[in-house]
């Protein structure tokens, strides 16, 4: 094993001299180049080579060798002596390079070192052994012999060639191998890329196809849906169509009815219109004096036929506007009832002058004529008691329709104003503060009254509830919150009676202005109001105090003109608006107390729902009918009654109706034949808007013997709302 190390180590250090250092091409042989071609001299071994060789082996070399048979030791080794030839070179096919492992190559120093050795050593020796080269008998050829550790070493040599050789070609071919995977890879990725993008190319298609199939069918969609839109549309125009068609049927066949009905009634007018007109022709001619009667009667005729003519004169030209083709009117009926009237009664007094005529010329011709005085003195007796008589009836009749309220209800409306004159003296300190603390909590008590019924509305019934229990919170004394602040009456003496009195004005002053302007809004503030009557009686008083102030026919009550009044001041009196521009004009006058005599009928027929207590309303119906009842007593004015009474029977009709059933209709046939006359005979041309109003309702009342319930009321479900 050391002597391979030594041998290895001699391969090594010959091919790191400077004639070994040869560039080794595993290409050479296949070629067929020479690998000492590029080389200026032959190389060859040095003739202490041999001795070297000697020494490192243990066996003696070949004395004879021919190049035709070298002698070979299988094993690396060992070799056999061989014949030292200082003339025979190496092959140059022997010298080549092996890839020898650093590990196992000693240095180069380290070699030239033992050959110098052995240099040395051999010389020592030199008188002992001949290294003569050996005489040939023929001249050597030109190759060499190699002795068997040459040739094993050219072997090694050889078997390193081709071992590389065979390397060589199993990395060529490992590598064509490789080569030949990697374009069969790349074949296979490219092949596979192409069928990616056919794909892609094909789902790109695809998905083309795919979208202008679906916006064909989108427009398809948007095309049909526009069709059943339009059908729709149709549809539902046929539908208003047949429903407008329908509505117009009803409204012709209702208007047929009415001309069939109006028919009926205007030509029962015309045969009560003819009966009249008979009857007042027939007592006409009763007017005439008699025969058997004219003769020694002392009564002028004169008188009774004049106005009995004048009489038929007027049924006459009622009944010549009817011969052109018309029915005679309720008005027209109405001149004909009331000359029909008058025609009997001045026949019945032409017939008690008879009477009377009769009787005294019976005493007369009973009577010497002594007596005749006598007759003459109770004539002019009983002419006294007939005027007195009629003076009476005048006297009684223009008691029934007085220029002011009764003394009782002239009480109570004093003592309404002095209850609210002291509650406005009670917080006059209140209200004349100076200090700003004061003055605040004034704004804040002001505000928290006041707002809550400015938010009264018709929305819901839980929102309208949320206002009163605000309302009554404040009334009550407890702390409520307004503006983000707590406020409560007990903050100051006399904050109940502040809180009062402005939440008494707020509630009229809504009446003033939202209700004239919105007749449904009188039944949400009404309803609040009336729930705040029955809890806090003394807020329901001032409430009737202020609507008495500002509208004075709510109680009702034409204050008379004193002594010393100015115009303007009367005019306030009366409720008008006085300021620096004038008197308010009389449509904005009329509106406003239109308003809050609706909003008057609306409290006392309505009631708060959610309320506890029992027993009778703090201010019902029957102070409705006290209304009624003295308004009808009083004289009318001119624009003004006529107003209020329909915007009263208007929301309150139907109240009354149902609690005085019989009554209440003859109470409205009272208004209809005995006042509505007096209101159109004060009513100028110009103001008769009000008087067709008052008149359709009482006609059509009379007529379908029912009065609707008004618009707005509240319903059962608005409180559920």
């Amino acid at each position: 094993m050391a002597a391979d190390n030594l041998r290895w180590d001699t391969l090594e250090a010959l091919k790191n001299s400077s004639k070994g250092k040869l560039k080794y091409s595993p290409d050479w042989l296949e070629k067929g180049e020479d690998i000492l071609a590029g080389c200026k001299e032959v190389t060859s071994l040095s003739p202490l080579s041999g001795a070297i060789l000697k020494r490192l082996s243990p066996r003696p070399l070949l004395k004879n060798c021919s190049l035709g048979s070298p002698i070979r030791d299988t094993s690396l080794s060992t070799s056999e002596d061989v014949p030292f030839c200082s003339s025979a070179p190496i092959s140059p096919h022997h010298t080549l390079t092996s890839p020898l492992s650093p590990a196992t190559s000693p240095p180069l120093a380290s070699i030239e070192s033992e050959e110098k050795v052995n240099e040395d050593k051999l010389e020592n020796s030199h008188s002992t052994v001949d290294l003569s080269p050996v005489p040939c008998s023929t001249p050597p050829p030109a190759i060499s012999l190699l002795s068997p550790r040459a040739s094993q070493m050219a072997g090694c040599i050889r078997i390193c060639e081709e071992k590389h050789r065979s390397k060589a070609k199993a990395e060529l071919s490992l590598r064509q191998e490789l080569q030949e995977r990697l374009v069969a890879t790349v074949a296979s990725r490219e092949s596979e890329q192409l069928k990616r993008f056919e794909e892609f190319m094909e789902l790109k298609q695809r998905q083309e196809y795919q979208s202008v199939r679906d916006m064909v069918e989108k427009d398809t969609q948007e095309t049909l849906g526009r069709q059943e839109k339009l059908k729709e549309e149709h549809r539902h125009r046929m539908k208003i169509l047949n429903l407008r068609l329908r509505e117009a049927e009803q409204q012709r066949l209702r208007e047929a009815e009415l001309e069939k009905q109006r028919l009926v009634e205007g030509r029962e007018r015309l045969r009560t219109l003819n009966a009249i007109q008979e009857e007042v022709l027939q007592l006409n001619q009763l007017l005439e004096p008699s025969s058997s009667t004219q003769t020694g009667l002392t009564v002028d005729h004169t008188s009774y036929i004049t106005r009995g003519n004048q009489l038929c004169s007027q049924v006459s030209e009622v009944v010549r506007t009817t011969a052109e083709g018309q029915f005679p009117s309720v008005e027209d009926m109405t001149v004909a009832e009331r000359a029909l009237q008058e025609m009997r009664s001045l026949l019945r007094a032409l017939q008690e002058g008879v009477a009377h005529a009769q009787e005294r010329k019976k005493k007369e011709q009973e009577k010497e004529e002594e007596m005749k005085k006598q007759a003459e003195l109770k004539a002019q007796q009983e002419e006294q008691k007939k005027s007195a008589a009629a003076s009476a009836k005048e006297k009684s009749r223009k008691q029934g329709l007085q220029n002011s309220a009764e003394e009782s209800t002239l009480k109570w409306y004093k003592e309404l104003q002095e209850t609210a004159n002291q509650c406005g003296q009670a917080f006059e300190d209140l209200n004349n503060t100076k200090d700003m603390q004061t003055k605040k909590l004034r704004m804040e008590l002001q505000k928290a009254a006041t707002i809550p019924v400015s938010q009264i509305s018709s929305i819901s019934g839980s929102q309208l509830k949320e206002i009163f229990d605000k309302i009554d919170k404040l009334l009550s004394g407890r702390p409520t919150v307004s503006g983000g602040k707590s406020v409560s009456t007990s903050h100051h003496p006399h904050g109940l009676e502040y809180v009062s009195y402005k939440l008494a004005e707020k509630f009229v002053k809504q009446g003033e202005e939202e209700v004239a302007s919105h007749h449904e809004a009188a039944f949400p503030i009404a309803v609040v109001a009336s729930g705040i009557w029955e809890l806090h009686p003394k807020v329901g008083d001032l409430i009737l105090a202020h609507l008495h102030k500002k509208c004075p026919y709510s109680v009702p009550h034409y204050p008379p003109m004193k002594d010393g009044t100015s115009m303007e001041e009367y005019q306030r009196i009366l409720g008008y608006r006085v300021d620096e521009s004038g008197v308010e004009v009389q449509d904005s006058f009329l509106k406003r107390m239109s308003g809050m005599i609706r909003l008057y009928a609306a409290i006392i027929q309505l009631r708060w729902p959610h309320s506890n207590k029992q027993g009778p309303d703090p201010h019902g119906l029957n102070h409705g009918w006290r209304w009624l009842a003295q308004m009808l007593n009083m004289e009318p004015l001119a624009d003004v009654t006529a107003t209020l009474l329909f915007d009263f029977l208007e929301v309150c009709g139907n109240a009354l109706m149902k609690q005085y059933q019989g009554q209440f209709w003859k109470l409205l046939l009272l208004i209809k034949e005995e006042y509505f006359p007096r209101i159109k005979a004060v009513t100028s041309a110009g103001q008769m808007g009000s008087v067709t109003r008052l008149n359709q309702f009482l006609e059509n009342s009379l007529r379908k013997k029912q009065i609707d319930p008004p618009k707005g009321q509240l319903t059962s479900s608005f409180w559920r709302s």
